[in-house]
């Protein structure tokens, strides 16, 4: 039992370390509570765990394998890229004030932030290597450790990182829309877009360049 609650704890500690690193999800998280409030990180996070169980399906299923090949992520870290390059510049380049009602919505509209949790979340090729790796042997040391239950476990502990996390971060973006002028808000979205370009340019170069260096080394 104690050894059960010392795994979901490692769980939740390991997975808080993965959610506080910058990524896509998190300038999403950013930009849709600005115009949506604090309930957009849950439903990014939701979005995210949408992935994350059709993932941990695949894995038990004996697909673990693909998704951490060198085709996947070269697939992903192209496509995935591109993905994030669109979606930034759609975020830095909205040009309508913070008052006008229909600009918050309008990326909700577009995307919705479960669909962006979504997107994020599989346009990023390091999620699927740390999926194809560390949650690999997460899930299957719970497994060994209590069965489902400590499959469970795991999944408790890791959600509940991403939960907490993007959670705050919604909650006090928020917060901070609500004296925040015009100029403030298209600076915070000129920040987030870029930075999502920038992610998105880089993914892509890393698949090529690692793409490249497998060739070469067949060759």
């Amino acid at each position: 039992m104690i050894e059960t609650v010392l795994f979901i704890a490692t769980s939740f500690l390991v997975g808080l370390s993965g959610a506080l690193v910058p990524g896509p999800m998190l300038t999403v998280t950013i930009s849709d509570s600005v115009q949506k409030g604090f309930k957009a990180g849950p439903l990014v996070v939701l979005g995210h765990f949408l992935v994350e169980i059709a993932l941990i399906i695949l894995i038990l299923a004996g697909l673990g394998w693909l998704i951490g090949s060198t085709t996947a992520a070269f697939v992903i870290g192209t496509v995935g890229g591109l993905v994030l390059v669109f979606m930034g510049y759609r975020i830095s380049s909205s040009s309508n004030p913070l008052t006008d009602s229909s600009s918050k919505e309008m990326l909700a509209q577009r995307y919705g932030p479960v669909l962006g949790g979504v997107i994020t979340s599989i346009s990023n090729p390091y999620f699927f290597i740390w999926w194809a790796t560390i949650g690999c042997a997460f899930m299957f040391k719970g497994l060994e450790l209590a069965g489902i239950f400590g499959l469970i476990g795991f999944l408790v502990g890791h959600w509940s990182a991403d939960l907490s996390w993007y959670s705050a971060v919604s909650f006090f973006t928020s917060k901070g829309s609500k004296i925040m002028t015009d100029n403030h808000y298209k600076i915070i979205m000129r920040i987030c877009g870029i930075f999502l370009i920038i992610l998105g340019i880089y993914f892509v170069l890393t698949a090529q360049m690692d793409n490249l260096s497998s060739l070469l080394q067949i060759a």
